[in-house]
């Protein structure tokens, strides 16, 4: 077919064998949309936690700045 799918028959009597096809279409397109949602939320995870450790970085950064300012005076 000239929309990437096999083609299968679909006479009266294989009804149940072409719904069942179908349905195996449908899930395995639903899996791969899965897949593709959980590598999406993990980079988004990975890219949460560099932001959590850079406003860390600054805060202690910050803290350590003020401390060196009240040893100096």
């Amino acid at each position: 077919m000239a929309d990437g799918h096999p083609p299968f028959e679909c006479a009266p009597g294989l009804k149940l064998a072409a719904h069942e096809r179908v349905m195996s279409i449908q899930l395995e397109h639903i899996n791969r949309r899965l897949d593709q949602l959980e590598e999406m939320m993990e980079r988004l995870e990975k890219r949460l936690w560099l932001t959590v450790y850079g406003v860390v970085a600054v805060i202690l950064a910050q803290a350590f700045q003020s401390v060196l300012t009240a040893a100096a005076n």
